[in-house]
């Protein structure tokens, strides 16, 4: 028996030779392994006949029996067989190989036996795993942790491919206990590092392989590489065989789907791809080849509708992953450590804008990225880590992410996270990744393909989509349902937010909102209805004129021109008076005013068109007075006598007849000396200003000219007048007023202030 408190690796154990004498061996030895065939795996069959059915089920019991007699061996047996049976690696590792992922259509078994066989081989492979990745089950059974990990490095009991298939098989659901296994597993055996440092280029080397495929540019492939022989004849995507191209999408769904699983449970692992510059291969990669994929799904002829919708919720789960995994990436390297807080945040943040403004040329990557991790949540992060960060490179970030939006040609669906703050936005960011986690599918459920879009957070009226982007929506959608009617096309874009992708995948997946499914699918688009053209229903003043280009087809066009008239000179267009004779008979209308209207005995007023009552006239500003003109001996009224326009007098013609000359003469001295004159008698004028200035001096009184002022006077001693002393003073008191500059003013305010002496 083994010692107590032993490692495993130390131990001996005596037991019987084959010729009955006992012997003492290691505890770790060849013989001790028990002779047992371990069957390899295989998967369930898809609806396939009962034959298979029952031989699937046969080798699925075998396995069991044998994997749970395995873990019911002691510490030391169990390790024997795990070492040195070739048999049992080889059932394990065809489980890795051959075992069903989550989107495999043969993960929705045929009948309930097989699901709980598959169930069942399912756990015991795991637990087979999770105690081979343990070297310490007790106090008692336990190996060294150096042993350890020489064994299961040499033995190959663990390498880097099956830590990658053990992730995607059993992460759903048993996160925590992988994360704990590949922990172990890194700790004790730091030389798998190294082997991941390897098996980068290769995963790198994937992606490119992908790319060549489809007829694409590598980046991998530098310009000094001679180019192969049959490089110019790779088939496109769209020219490729349709089983070509069933297996590349399988091939980028597994590989994504891996990577990302790998990632999220052991999470160490994102610095080795990091270093090997694995984000910005991905990025490139994602706007090279998904847009040349959707397109060669949605525009290519598929004999099996049900296959184009399995390869759409593939690389719809595909672009999903690799931009999950590309935000585990700057998650673990860049976010995690700025989060924590230390000596080098600044270099990580540097770090993380630089990713960040290397993902503005990826339009469709940066859109997809940002639809599902706002990068206006990092940015508002960083922005309260570091308060001194650079406000224009994270407006220009900003700018650059909202240009890749219009660039594809897409809405956001979350404008308000560009105003969340840092905490609610990581705290919104994490709650998303998680639901759409939760949304992938393990084991017998299906695939619910672009889950990612389905969290749409408000309606759009359609007044913002325009027609062109409409039309490009229907078409869009119609290259791929060519069977579905515009109307209803138009009621899905209208009820998911003219979302085109997420109809087609709602669609595809028949997961329409229940008012859609009661509607036809044929249903025709709905016939708008034609407004009257707006030059039927205007009103205008010039409506029906000679000129009305709208109503008249023929227009004389003699009539028009455009600036002066040819042959007309200024000269003939001023002499022009037709506009006068014109306006002439208009005013002569008014010649002859009739205030009575004397009807003879015998007479009618009919006869002078005097019986035409108006109970519409507006006499308002009337100025005559009724009963003013009476016959009763005097005038109310002195009506001023008619004048004809002095444009439409004649020479010759007389205002007003008249029998006597000197009654003439006398009418019209009276009629000059009322009337309003243009230029007034200057004669008459120098009168009346003479008269003025005479009233003036009578009002103020006479004065008579003023005498020749004398401020010199008389020799000194001899005494000076009156006059010559008044006219110093007046000038001593004045003389400031002009160039002295009022000095005499100033001296005199000193001097009253007491500021001179006297």
């Amino acid at each position: 028996m083994a010692c107590a408190r032993v490692p495993l690796d130390e131990q001996q154990v005596t037991e019987p030779g084959p010729l009955g004498k006992e012997h003492t061996l290691p505890a770790l030895h060849p013989t001790r392994k028990e002779d047992r065939c371990f069957v390899p795996y295989k998967s369930p069959p898809e609806d396939g006949s009962p034959a298979e059915v029952e031989e699937f089920m046969e080798h699925a019991k075998f396995i069991i029996e044998d994997l749970e007699w395995l873990l019911t061996l002691p510490h030391d047996k169990f390790w024997c067989q795990v070492v040195f049976d070739d048999s049992l690696q080889r059932c394990l590792d065809s489980y890795l190989h051959q075992a069903p992922r989550g989107l495999d259509l043969a993960s929705l078994p045929s009948s309930p036996a097989v699901a709980d066989m598959q169930r069942s081989v399912h756990r015991a492979v795991f637990l087979t795993f999770l105690r081979m990745a343990t070297h310490k089950e007790s106090k008692e059974n336990f190996l060294t942790p150096a042993v350890f990990g020489e064994i299961i490095y040499e033995n190959f009991l663990f390498d880097i491919p099956k830590i990658l298939d053990l992730c995607v098989l059993f992460g759903k659901g048993n996160s925590q206990l992988l994360h704990k296994m590949l922990e172990n597993i890194f700790t004790q055996q730091p030389s798998y590092y190294s082997d991941l440092d390897e098996t980068v280029p290769t995963v790198l080397q994937v992606f490119d392989t992908i790319l060549g495929k489809c007829g694409l540019h590598s980046e991998g492939v530098t310009a000094m590489e001679p180019m192969k022989l049959n490089a110019h004849k790779q088939p496109t995507a769209m020219a490729m065989s349709q089983q070509d191209l069933v297996d590349l999408i399988l091939y980028l769904c597994d590989s994504t789907t891996t990577i990302h699983a790998f990632l999220d449970i052991f999470p160490a692992a994102c610095s080795s791809f990091h270093s090997h510059g694995f984000l910005s291969r991905l990025t490139s990669f994602y706007e090279t080849a998904v847009p040349d994929l959707e397109k060669a799904v949605r525009k290519r002829n598929f004999d099996d509708k049900g296959l184009q919708q399995d390869l759409w919720k593939r690389l719809s789960h595909s672009c999903r992953k690799i931009v999950e995994t590309a935000h585990l990436l700057l998650h673990h390297t860049c976010l995690q450590p700025i989060l924590e807080g230390g000596e080098n945040i600044q270099t990580f943040a540097e770090e993380l804008l630089q990713h960040f403004t290397s993902f503005l040329p990826e339009k469709r990557f940066l859109s997809d990225y940002d639809e599902q991790f706002p990068i206006a949540d990092d940015i508002s992060l960083l922005q309260q880590a570091l308060p001194l960060i650079d406000e224009t490179r994270m407006s220009y970030l900003l700018q650059g992410v909202e240009s890749a939006w219009d660039c594809v040609g897409r809405r956001r669906p979350h404008s308000q996270a560009l105003h969340q703050g840092a905490a609610g936005g990581a705290a919104a960011a994490s709650t998303g990744f998680e639901f759409q986690e939760a949304r992938e599918l393990e084991g017998g459920e299906g695939l619910r393909g672009a889950d990612a879009m389905l969290d749409v957070p408000g309606k759009r009226n359609h007044a913002a989509v325009s027609e062109g982007e409409l039309e490009s929506l229907l078409t869009c959608i119609r290259d791929l349902l060519p069977d579905l009617g515009e109307g209803f096309l138009l009621a899905c874009l209208q009820e998911y937010d003219y979302n085109s992708e997420l109809v087609i995948n709602n669609i595809l997946e028949d997961r329409l909102a229940p008012n859609l499914d009661k509607l036809d699918r044929a249903m025709p688009r709905p016939v708008k209805e034609v407004l009257p053209d707006v030059l039927d229903v205007r009103s205008n003043v010039f409506d029906d004129d000679e000129f009305d280009i709208f109503r008249r087809d023929q227009v004389d066009m003699s009539r028009i021109w455009k600036g002066r008239r040819k042959g007309e000179s200024v000269q003939e267009m001023l002499n022009d008076k037709k506009h006068i004779a014109e306006q002439k008979s208009r005013y002569q209308a008014y010649e002859t005013v009739v205030d009575e209207v004397v009807i003879q005995p015998g007479e009618s007023a009919e006869t002078y068109g005097l019986d035409d009552y108006e109970d519409e006239y507006d006499d308002t500003y009337d100025m005559g007075q009724v009963g003013a003109n009476d016959l009763d001996g005097d005038s109310l009224l002195n009506r001023r006598p008619f004048t004809i326009p002095q444009i439409l007098r004649k020479g010759n013609k007389p205002e007003l007849e008249v029998e006597g000359e000197d009654e003439e003469e006398e009418e019209t001295l009276q009629n000059n000396v009322n009337r309003d004159q243009f230029v007034q008698d200057p004669a008459l004028l120098r009168e009346r200003a003479e008269a003025r200035r005479a009233a003036m001096h009578q009002r103020k009184g006479f004065r008579p000219e003023q005498r020749p002022k004398n401020v010199v006077g008389q020799a000194k001693g001899q005494g000076q007048t009156q006059e010559t002393l008044l006219d110093r003073r007046k000038k001593e008191a004045n003389k400031g007023r002009g160039a002295n500059h009022n000095r005499r003013n100033m001296a005199d305010r000193k001097r009253n202030k007491g500021m001179i002496p006297s």
